[in-house]
């Protein structure tokens, strides 16, 4: 009796192992058939007219979330499934769909991508200095306007007026030149040996000391 009962428990065990492993073995093989829709869709976007590279191209699988954009270079890289269509845009070209095949037998797929140039045409913004028009109306009628071109020319030469812009306006192309040239010429001048410093030299102290008595410094105070 003890013997019947040990081969019975030693076949249930047995059976039990089979079915664990054929239900196993079946998860695996569903597994291993979604990963083989994955695909890593990599490739590089460029222009139909100079085959420059389009950067950051707008790359996403029609009807869903997934997806990326290009680099500055045009590549791109991402997980992908067979059968998808990826739809390509970029401002100024017209989008472009491709669809991946889902007869692919590798998991990798190279791609390069033609976009053609478009015209975008942009509706009319008109920005205006006012939130509203009430208030611009209100500016409008605050307005003090001069009577004579005389007066509208002294307000527009005011000297204060003036020295506030000229304070606030960067250097323009000549002035950047001279004094770039300035720079070169004072090199080349002390070509080959150090330059001179006014810090041992008796003159430059003395003028230094004859201002300060002058009371220079302390006017310069004043000033500002």
């Amino acid at each position: 009796m003890e013997m019947r009962n040990w081969l019975r428990v030693l076949a249930l065990v047995g059976l039990i192992s089979v079915s664990l492993n054929s239900a196993w073995a079946q998860d695996r093989v569903k597994w291993q058939n979604k990963d083989q829709h994955l695909i890593q869709f990599s490739g590089i976007v460029v222009e139909g007219d100079s085959l420059r590279p389009v950067p950051y191209t707008s790359i996403i699988v029609n009807k869903s979330n997934r997806g990326t954009i290009s680099d500055y270079f045009g590549y791109f890289s991402f997980v992908a499934q067979l059968g998808d269509t990826i739809v390509f845009s970029a401002i100024g070209f017209s989008p472009a769909n491709f669809y991946i095949p889902d007869t692919l037998s590798t998991n990798k797929y190279s791609l390069i991508q033609v976009l053609r140039t478009d015209t975008v045409s942009l509706r009319e913004t008109v920005v205006y200095p006012w939130p509203t028009k009430e208030q611009f109306k209100a500016a409008f009628l605050a307005l003090n306007l001069p009577d004579d071109d005389m007066t509208h020319a002294n307000r527009n030469m005011d000297r204060e007026d003036m020295k506030a812009r000229m304070a606030g306006m960067a250097v323009d192309a000549s002035l950047n030149y001279k004094f770039t040239m300035q720079q070169y010429q004072s090199k080349l001048y002390y070509a080959g040996q150090m330059p001179p410093n006014n810090l041992l030299n008796p003159i430059a102290w003395a003028k230094f000391i004859q201002a300060w008595k002058n009371g220079d410094f302390k006017k310069k105070k004043d000033k500002k």
